[in-house]
């Protein structure tokens, strides 16, 4: 289990790092920025931290070269399957905002309009490009190899599908710039890990989660690279979010207890989407290893 604490203290020990140094980090970042709010700074601040401690779990684990990273393929073969995939995630995601609006769940935003919807797609696409440049490089490039090299495919399946789902629930905080001190970095951690201590809340998007990031995996094992699995990702990503810039949740509806609060698209119906997606895939074989 080396591996797998690697990229969880990689990630988990630098939101605490960043934390404990937040107020000095703010008093200097402030000075130059008066406008940037703390929770901003903070996260960035993290950010930067993350990118070190991957950089280091990377070299301490002994992972070189493209193929580590997930990105091993030549360009031609990765760009096309990476636009397969990308076909069949908005093909595979697309039937859920469909369904949502058959059954009641989902409403048009009022003012919805060409505008609306160029500013819908563009920023869909945008999001879930770079959504899943960097969670397929982390979760099913370089911690997926790590993992799988020191403990198997399984071990590294179901490790990277749960941390892949536990990081989407850190709650955004904000504290007001008359109000930041020594402590408030611990206090912006707290909230931002909110929902782990009452996840009840979001476990229906957490299943969701969990199950696209098994499948997501099957698929890293099945192809040897992330092109299929980042277009995936960049397909669904692009749905999702195209879809709840253009609607709402209709909280009257019997159904609107499949959408999850989360996001308010992620949640029962997605999951069991999900699983039957899984099923198919793998008794028609394409999910199975390559021989």
């Amino acid at each position: 289990m080396r591996a797998t604490l690697a990229f969880v203290a990689a990630i988990f020990g630098t939101m605490f790092l960043a934390a404990l140094l937040a107020y000095p980090v703010w008093l200097g970042v402030h000075a130059l920025v008066p406008g940037w709010a703390f929770h901003g700074i903070v996260g960035r601040f993290w950010q930067l931290l993350l990118l070190i401690g991957i950089l280091l779990a990377k070299r301490r684990l002994g992972l070189r070269g493209r193929a580590d990273w997930g990105w091993g393929l030549p360009r031609p073969v990765f760009l096309r399957q990476a636009g397969a995939g990308f076909a069949i995630g908005v093909a595979t995601m697309l039937p859920m905002t469909i369904a949502m609006f058959a059954i009641g769940i989902l409403r048009l935003r009022s003012g919805f309009g060409p505008a609306m919807l160029l500013d819908a797609i563009v920023g869909g696409l945008l999001t879930g490009l770079a959504v899943a440049i960097v969670e397929e490089t982390f979760f099913r490039g370089l911690m997926y190899r790590a993992v799988d090299r020191e403990s198997g495919f399984v071990t590294a399946t179901w490790c990277t599908a749960v941390v892949y789902a536990a990081i989407h629930f850190f709650s955004p905080a904000r504290i007001p710039a008359d109000a930041v001190a020594l402590g408030s970095g611990l206090q912006l951690l707290g909230g931002a890990l909110e929902h782990f201590s009452n996840p009840l809340p979001v476990f229906d998007s957490f299943v969701t989660l969990v199950l696209v990031g098994l499948l997501l995996a099957l698929v890293r094992r099945r192809t040897g690279a992330i092109a299929v699995g980042l277009g995936l990702h960049m397909g669904w990503v692009f749905v999702i979010k195209a879809t709840i810039k253009l609607t709402r949740v209709n909280e009257d509806a019997p159904a609107s207890f499949l959408v999850g609060g989360y996001d308010g698209y992620t949640g029962w119906l997605v999951a069991g989407w999900a699983a039957a997606l899984i099923a198919v895939a793998w008794s028609r074989g394409w999910l199975r290893p390559p021989s």
